[in-house]
């Protein structure tokens, strides 16, 4: 998987993106912003939330199939990032971006957190991590399946452009860092003590229907991060950006123009 490559902060290589430059023609400089993708998702997770900010951010996509422990995804981040910087994760991007916020906490003027968990891994997820990783090692790597996809989205979006993305995402990333990813959850640390530490502008997002990391694990980081925002989307499941681009994309202006 090939991640944006940031030049300066807001330019970017790819001009297929249409990513805005620096400074617009407003004049008014941007708001360097650095996006998490969760598991199997590549850039294309965010392309309608740069589309939809390019005249507010300055957008950089982290590439986090390279490694396989959330910490080093964290510094690999860090290494590629503005001086400073908004946050936001999906996902597992969400776990990366706590671990930056434990790492790097100067860094960072405000944190998205979106269909995320403070939470690690279970035992019971664990193993099923574990048979999953065996099982593909033995065999062929397959992507999102139909199974997997009913899990991932609400029943809406199991069929369409969402399913196209979430699949077209998958085979791009590839089983190889599939494998490495999953290794990185379920090696998460637990990251509820840390939340209270806090002190930016935080937004917390989850759909009504996330099976994934459901709405009580985002509402228990709402609760302890202070002056922390909360948005449950309707008819949503795991992947908001996906299925809800547009309240997604009205609640990051919102964030972005906070404090």
């Amino acid at each position: 998987m090939a991640s944006l490559a940031i030049d300066s902060i807001g330019t970017t290589t790819d001009r297929n993106w249409g990513v805005a430059e620096r400074v617009p023609e407003t004049g008014m400089a941007l708001e360097p912003v650095v996006f998490l993708p969760g598991l199997l998702c590549d850039q294309a997770l965010w392309r309608r939330q740069i589309h939809a900010l390019a005249d507010v951010a300055a957008p950089m996509v982290a590439d986090l199939t390279l490694d396989d422990t959330i910490a080093a995804m964290a510094e690999r981040t860090l290494a590629a990032a503005p001086r400073r910087f908004s946050l936001a994760g999906l996902s597992m991007g969400g776990y990366v971006a706590l671990e930056i916020m434990r790492r790097a906490p100067e860094r960072v003027s405000r944190l998205a957190l979106i269909n995320s968990s403070a939470r690690s891994d279970t035992p019971e997820r664990t193993l099923q991590r574990k048979i999953g990783i065996e099982s593909l090692r033995r065999g062929k790597f397959v992507g999102i399946t139909h199974k997997l996809l009913g899990q991932l989205v609400h029943a809406d979006h199991t069929e369409g452009f969402v399913a196209d993305e979430m699949r077209g995402m998958a085979s791009r990333v590839g089983g190889d860092a599939f494998i490495r990813q999953q290794q990185a959850i379920m090696t998460r640390p637990d990251s509820l003590d840390g939340l209270q530490a806090i002190r930016v502008p935080t937004m917390v997002v989850v759909g009504d229907g996330d099976r994934i990391t459901p709405p009580d694990h985002a509402h228990e980081i709402h609760e302890r991060i202070a002056g922390s925002s909360y948005h449950e989307i309707g008819s949503c499941g795991h992947m908001a950006a996906l299925e809800h681009p547009e309240q997604v994309n009205f609640l990051l202006r919102n964030w972005l123009q906070r404090g």
